[in-house]
C-alpha cells in the first residue's frame, strides 16, 4: 500500500513541474540625441497645447473636439472596461462569500439505502422521516483560492497594467486629435491665403482684358490677344472654384474631427506668413520620445504580457482551494430557529494539480510566451518608428526653411516682373505672351510660398506631436 501511495505522490510531484521562463531583455536603446545641430529645447513636450498654439479659434476647436470626438469617447469606454477587469481580478484575491438561502423537496426510493433507512428513523420524537422530505437552508457559503504562487496577484498586476495601457491609448488619441485639428486648421488658413492671391490675379487679369479690348479699338491690338487674355482669366476663375471646393472639404474634415455636422469654421483671417509657433529646437534629446503615450502604452502592454506568462506558468502547479458553509437547516421553516439542532457548517480544503493531458495549459503557456515576445518586438519597433518620425520632421523643417528663403526671393523678382512686362507691352517692347507668362509664374510662386509656410507650421505641429506633446 505504501508503495502505491509513493508512486502516486511521485507522479503528482512530477506532474506539477512548471517550465522555466526566460524573458528576452533585448530592448532597442535610443540614441542620446538626433543628428542635427546642437540647439536644445527640451521644454516643448511639457508645454500645454493651449500655450503652444495661442490661437483662440484653434483652441476653441480643440476644446470642442475633446468633448465630442467619437473615437475619444470609445477610448474612454475602453478605460472603463479595463478598470472593470482589474476590479474583477482584485476580487479573486479575497474570499468569495455568498448568502445562499435554498429550499428543496426530495423523495428517496424505498428500495435504496437512504429510503430504507428513513422509514425506520425518527426525525422528531415519535415521527419518522417523511417520504417527501422538504429541506430549507438559510446560510452563507464561502470559497477562497490560496494564492500560493502569486498567480492571482500577477493576474491583478496584469489587469492594472492594461488599465494604464488603455489610459495611455486614450492620451495618444488626444495627441493625434490635437495634431490633426491643428494641421487641418493651418491647411484651411493656407487655402484662404491662396484664394486671396487668386482673387488678386483675377482683378489684374480683368483689367488686362479691358485694356486689350481698348487697344483693339485703337488698332493697337487684335482679337487673338483678347482671346488669350480671356482664356487666362477663365483659368484663374476655375482655380478659384477648385479652391472654394477644397475649403469646403477641409472644413468638413475639421467638423468630423470635432464630432458635428458641416458648418463654417471660424478662423483667423491673417496672412499665413504672420503665424508662428514655438521653435522646438533641432538637437532635441531622443529620450524625450519616452513622453509619447503610444510608447508608454507599449511599455505597459509588455509588462502585462510578462505577467500573463507567469500566470500561465503557475497553471502547471497545484492550487489550494478552501470552501466553507455556515447556516441553519431543517425540514420545516419553523425549525430553522431551533439551535443548535438546526445549525449546519462545513469546511473543505483540496489541492488540485494537473496530472494527465496537460496540452491545454501547455498551449496557454506557449501562447503567453509568444505574446510577450511579440509585445517586446512591438515595443522595439515603436521606438524606431518614433525616432524616425521625429527625425524626418526635423530634417523636413530644415529643408523648408531653405526653400522658404529661396522662394521668397523668387516671388519678389517675379512680382516685379509683372509690372515690368506690363509696361513693356504698353510700349510695344514685349509680347502679350510674355505678359501672360510673367503673371502665371508670379502666381504659381506666390501660391508655392504660401504652401511652404503652411508646411512649416504643420511640421512644427507634427514635431510637437511626435515628441509626445499635446495630451496633457
Amino acid at each position: 500500500m505504501k508503495k502505491y501511495i509513493l508512486i502516486v505522490l511521485t507522479s503528482w510531484m512530477m506532474a506539477c513541474k512548471a517550465p522555466k521562463i526566460a524573458f528576452n531583455e533585448h530592448r532597442t536603446n535610443l540614441p542620446e540625441r538626433y543628428q542635427t545641430s546642437s540647439k536644445i529645447d527640451s521644454s516643448i513636450v511639457k508645454i500645454n497645447w493651449r500655450e503652444y498654439f495661442e490661437d483662440e479659434f484653434l483652441i476653441d476647436l480643440i476644446d470642442t473636439a475633446l468633448l465630442n470626438n467619437q473615437n475619444l469617447k470609445i477610448a474612454f469606454q475602453h478605460i472603463e472596461m479595463a478598470k472593470s477587469g482589474a476590479l474583477a481580478t482584485s476580487g479573486r484575491l479575497r474570499p468569495m462569500v455568498n448568502f445562499a438561502p435554498s429550499a428543496s423537496l426530495r423523495r428517496y426510493g424505498l428500495y435504496t439505502m437512504d429510503g430504507a433507512g428513513n422509514i425506520t428513523t425518527d426525525i422528531l420524537p415519535n415521527k419518522i422521516v417523511p417520504t417527501h422530505l422538504p429541506d430549507f437552508l438559510l446560510g452563507f457559503q464561502a470559497s477562497w483560492e490560496i494564492d500560493l504562487y502569486s498567480k492571482l496577484k500577477n493576474q491583478n498586476k496584469a489587469a492594472l497594467a492594461r488599465v494604464w495601457a488603455s489610459q495611455e491609448a486614450n492620451n495618444f488619441i488626444k495627441t493625434n486629435l490635437v495634431n490633426n485639428i491643428a494641421v487641418a486648421y493651418y491647411e484651411l488658413i493656407g487655402l484662404d491665403n491662396e484664394l486671396e492671391i487668386v482673387d488678386q490675379y483675377i482683378k489684374i487679369q480683368e483689367n488686362a482684358v479691358d485694356l486689350v479690348k481698348i487697344q483693339k479699338e485703337a488698332a493697337a491690338s487684335n482679337e487673338l490677344v483678347i482671346k488669350q487674355f480671356e482664356a487666362q482669366l477663365f483659368k484663374l476663375q476655375g482655380m478659384r472654384y477648385d479652391l472654394e471646393q477644397s475649403i469646403v472639404e477641409q472644413e468638413s474634415t475639421i467638423n468630423y474631427l470635432i464630432g458635428r455636422f458641416p458648418k463654417t469654421i471660424v478662423r483667423k483671417k491673417a496672412p499665413i506668413e504672420s503665424l508662428k509657433l514655438r521653435d522646438s529646437g533641432e538637437g532635441i534629446p531622443a529620450s524625450l520620445l519616452l513622453n509619447r503615450p503610444d510608447l508608454r502604452q507599449c511599455e505597459q502592454e509588455l509588462q502585462a504580457s510578462r505577467l500573463d506568462l507567469q500566470v500561465s506558468r503557475a497553471a502547471f502547479l497545484p492550487s489550494f482551494n478552501i470552501g466553507t458553509i455556515l447556516g441553519l437547516q431543517a425540514f420545516r421553516p419553523d425549525l430553522l430557529i431551533t439551535k443548535p439542532q438546526s445549525l449546519v457548517y462545513g469546511f473543505l480544503g483540496n489541492f488540485v494539480a494537473p496530472l494527465i493531458n496537460k496540452r491545454a495549459i501547455q498551449a496557454d503557456f506557449n501562447y503567453a510566451n509568444s505574446n510577450q515576445l511579440a509585445a517586446l518586438y512591438a515595443y522595439n519597433s515603436k521606438i524606431i518608428e518614433a525616432y524616425i518620425e521625429v527625425y524626418n520632421q526635423l530634417m523636413l523643417r530644415k529643408q523648408l526653411e531653405k526653400s522658404f528663403i529661396l522662394k521668397t526671393k523668387e516671388s519678389s523678382i517675379l512680382t516685379e516682373s509683372i509690372g515690368i512686362s506690363d509696361q513693356l507691352y504698353r510700349n510695344n517692347r514685349a509680347t502679350y505672351i510674355e505678359v501672360l507668362l510673367a503673371q502665371e509664374n508670379a502666381l504659381e510662386t506666390q501660391i508655392e510660398l504660401v504652401r511652404i509656410k503652411k508646411m512649416q507650421l504643420q511640421t512644427q505641429v507634427n514635431i510637437y506631436k511626435a515628441l509626445g506633446g499635446g495630451w496633457k
